[in-house]
């Protein structure tokens, strides 16, 4: 029978680093939250206001994890175990800071900082030793910024793309639509010799060029 795999928090940087902390007893589940961050413009002409992306937020991983020494480890103080975990969230005197940590777990991994930590003890021995304890831990989407500059920049196509204009368009709101922002209506003007932007044709071929890294400080106002 194959064993099961265990569940591991591994720090991944300051004095502990490498030092991988397994779970007693694999989570039974978890739960992986994600979301955007949108800005509304209001436009003229429009009845209802332009979303913009404006960034993603980290994503967020949270999980109970039980501990239990009562059973296996003839009722030693769970805290030996937990503490371990606690850790995490403690400032490393190399970084100034909590350590970003490794969950994994069979093919998951999350890399990520210990948010939050909460420690409920349900069980103990006659003594007061508590011997059964429950986490909940938030972890927070760790990516160190040299990462996220290696991405490259999310630019639009790169060929110009044709759009025939309908009366019900306005080139800001177009601009939001193809290039993510209306202030990019400067662009599109530019391109096609259009002089007067609230005067366009029904009808009008519109030349929609390549969005470069350039434009965006010219298509300012």
């Amino acid at each position: 029978m194959p064993e099961f795999a265990k569940a591991t928090i591994t720090f991944l940087k300051g004095r502990r680093s490498g030092e991988s902390v397994p779970v007693l007893f694999n989570p039974s589940e978890y739960n992986l939250e994600m979301s955007s961050n949108f800005s509304a413009t209001s436009l003229p002409g429009l009845n209802n206001p332009v979303l913009q992306f404006v960034h993603g937020e980290a994503q967020v991983l949270t999980m109970d994890l039980l501990f239990d020494t009562y059973t296996d480890r003839g009722g030693e103080d769970v805290t030996g175990l937990t503490g371990d975990f606690a850790q995490a969230l403690l400032i490393d005197g190399d970084l100034h800071a909590a350590p970003p940590v490794l969950f994994a777990w069979g093919s998951f991994s999350f890399q990520a900082v210990t948010e939050k930590l909460s420690q409920r003890f349900t069980m103990f021995l006659d003594d007061g030793t508590p011997v059964r304890a429950s986490l909940s831990v938030t972890f927070k989407q760790y990516q160190p910024i040299q990462e996220q500059l290696r991405n490259p920049r999310r630019n639009s196509a790169d060929k110009s793309t044709r759009h025939e204009f309908s009366s019900d368009e306005t080139l800001w709101a177009l601009a939001a639509r193809h290039y993510g922002e209306p202030r990019f209506w400067r662009l599109i003007a530019r391109n096609n010799q259009i002089s007067d932007p609230r005067r366009v044709p029904s009808g009008t071929v519109l030349i929609l060029p390549p969005l470069e890294d350039s434009d965006a400080d010219s298509a300012r106002p």
